[in-house]
């Protein structure tokens, strides 16, 4: 089994990434649905944002169930997936729970910033994500844990009145007397992908703080609470998630439109997102502009993670005097068979990576050094002058995700079922 590139970090660092990388999920879609906006229009785009959460939720939260030692069936149980799924990053998507009992809940949201990126844009916008879309993706990611769950609005937005706190409220029902979702064959397809079946490292009990999720449902989670070891393996089911949703977008867009003009907006989301994770990245850990504090974003960086998923090596070398940094990307992996971000790079096409390494320093330049059929080497080193902010991460960039900062809120309480 291949060791976790997060290993080299410290308890307090991966705290400090966990929750980034949970944001930097849910912030895909601000650059990839950019582009299938410009592709298919409004509908299309919530056409497309619907049936890549659909394939990919259920996947990634049955994962994270597994890996955490979350069992059970109840409405905690779903609650407890929502807490550690990119589509509900902690603050940012500010959920708030209450459980009845196994079959009744409620939850709502003081704060939710993908609504703060929708409203600007008009009323339609709003509908299409506070209704279109979430209702049948709050579902998958539900019955993912209870064939018989449903999620339902009592309120959402269009707001009004326009400051309308909380944001939106949502019950929770399991009824045995609801028709069980039965998937259909095509919401399985990722299922068999290597992301769904890859083994990742276990989780050691005599290491310090929570070992997994068992027990009661907290109100936030508070990462820190959590062992070194569990903090590696939720990062990398985190960058799992990444992988699986831009698999489901990938298959979206094939649905919609010719091979090569799927995998050109492909490529936009994919250079769009890397370029403002990494910064968040190199920002959140307090890293340098140099080449070795790009060698660190690139080993943490979701689109080359987790290791047993994606075969990539970085290292840091001088040549004619100049510090430069080396990435190879071996094509036998799971991540390259699959078709998901690092099969989108190769000698004709260093934009995602370029936006990546400008993200830690904009005079970073990316260059092929060798490429074979097997695998792509590449050298990172400065130019004398910045590069221009590509426009994919400027689209990103709109999202107010993209300079939100998290905060400490204290313990974690365990939620008390009335």
């Amino acid at each position: 089994m291949v060791n976790s590139r997060y290993s080299s970090l410290s308890r307090s660092e991966l705290a400090v990434l966990v929750p980034e990388l949970l944001l930097c999920g849910h912030l895909i879609d601000r650059s990839g649905m950019a582009h299938a906006i410009g592709a298919f229009g409004r509908e299309g785009m919530t056409e497309v944002a619907i049936e890549e959460w659909r394939l990919a939720s259920p996947v990634y939260t049955r994962r994270m169930q597994r890996a955490l030692g979350i069992t059970g069936d109840g409405v905690d149980v779903i609650f407890k997936g929502f807490q550690l799924d990119i589509g509900a990053p902690p603050q940012f998507m500010d959920f708030r729970y209450r459980v009845q009992d196994h079959d009744h809940g409620e939850f709502h949201l003081d704060h939710c910033g993908a609504l703060a990126d929708v409203e600007p844009m008009g009323e339609a916008y709003v509908v299409g994500m506070c209704h279109d879309i979430e209702d049948p993706t709050f579902d998958a990611t539900a019955l993912a844990t209870n064939p018989y769950a449903q999620v339902r609005p009592v309120h959402r937005p269009p707001r009004q009145p326009a400051d309308r706190k909380p944001v939106c409220a949502w019950t929770v029902t399991i009824d045995k007397d609801h028709e069980p979702f039965v998937p259909s064959a095509d919401a399985l397809v990722l299922n068999e992908s290597a992301a769904a079946r890859v083994e990742l490292g276990g989780i050691d009990t005599e290491d310090e703080g929570r070992a997994d999720y068992s027990g009661p449902l907290l109100n936030d989670i508070r990462f820190d609470d959590f062992s070194r070891s569990a903090l590696i393996r939720i990062a990398d089911e985190v960058c799992l998630q990444h992988h699986l949703l831009t698999l489901g977008f990938r298959r979206a867009l094939a649905a919609r439109t010719d091979a090569a003009r799927a995998l050109d907006i492909a490529r936009k989301q994919f250079t769009g997102i890397a370029g403002l994770t990494s910064e968040r990245l190199r920002n959140a850990l307090k890293l340098g502009d140099d080449p070795a504090s790009l060698a660190k974003v690139l080993r943490l960086h979701p689109a080359l993670n987790p290791a047993a998923y994606v075969a990539a090596e970085v290292s840091s070398e001088t040549y004619g005097g100049e510090r430069v940094v080396e990435l190879r990307l071996d094509r036998d992996c799971g991540a390259c068979t699959d078709g998901a971000w690092p099969e989108l790079l190769d000698a004709d096409h260093l934009e995602p990576l370029n936006a990546l390494v400008r993200g830690v320093n904009p005079r970073f330049r990316a260059e092929v050094r060798v490429a074979g059929d097997r695998a792509l080497t590449i050298e990172i080193g400065l130019a004398a002058t910045p590069f221009p902010e590509a426009s994919e991460v400027a689209i990103t960039r709109f999202s107010t995700g993209a300079a939100f900062d998290f905060t400490d809120r204290g313990a974690s309480l365990p939620l008390i079922v009335l």
